[in-house]
């Protein structure tokens, strides 16, 4: 059986790209894009159910890219991830509507625990 959940992962660094794709395509659809344009892109041309996007990305950060896909009317799930989070306000990332933020290093059980609880699998 084919995964439906479409994920997009949007990091500058393609290690990172790589290993989430290694660890959610079995599950799920993932996509992968090294900037904000690629992302956009990617959700233009079918569904998203979740971005994984990184904070700091070339030419655009990530919390404008999420703003630029809840002004094209993304819906979705957003999962943001940072070395740098203590730059962000919660009160910032509630105006977005962002679900979860996660510092580098990652604890990947609990990423996937949280994924799976946003996509409802």
């Amino acid at each position: 059986m084919m995964p439906e959940k479409r994920i997009v992962i949007v990091d500058d660094d393609e290690f990172i790209r790589k290993t989430f794709f290694l660890l959610l395509s079995k599950k799920y659809n993932v996509y992968l894009a090294s900037d904000a344009r690629e992302a956009m892109a990617r959700f233009e041309k079918s569904p998203i159910d979740l971005i994984i996007a990184d904070l700091r990305l070339p030419r655009k950060s990530g919390l404008q890219m999420v703003a630029d896909f809840r002004r094209s009317g993304y819906k979705g799930k957003i999962i943001l991830i940072s070395a740098w989070a203590e730059q962000v306000s919660s009160e910032e990332l509630e105006r977005l509507g962002v679900d979860r933020i996660f510092l580098k290093p990652l604890d990947l059980n609990s990423l996937n625990e949280t994924i799976d609880a946003l996509l409802g699998d």
